[in-house]
């Protein structure tokens, strides 16, 4: 291995939101996290909701006093005359 190229390396820490700390080794020092496997859902087996709204009622809560915008009518499509006129008879004599 090269010297002087690699980060120093660290015996440290990992403290989660819930409390647990986890002794780790890392380049940095210290290290906080939001969830760990004390308190993740898929180890524990117990579902946290943090979102108590559901995403249907933030989204008509969000766009409750919006306006739909109005449609434009449709302009009708200019047809060829030729196309148009049914072609004439001849007569016949």
């Amino acid at each position: 291995m090269k010297e002087k190229i690699h980060p120093k390396y660290f015996q440290t820490t990992a403290t989660c939101a819930c409390g647990a700390v986890h002794k780790i080794g890392s380049t940095k020092e210290n290290i906080r996290v939001d969830i760990c496997s004390a308190c993740h859902p898929l180890f524990t087996g117990k579902q946290k909701l943090l979102d108590t709204e559901g995403r249907i009622e933030k989204f008509k809560k969000k766009y409750a006093n919006v306006a739909p915008r109005k449609k434009k009518p449709k302009k009708k499509k200019k047809v060829a005359k030729a196309a148009a006129a049914p072609a004439k008879k001849k007569k016949k004599k």
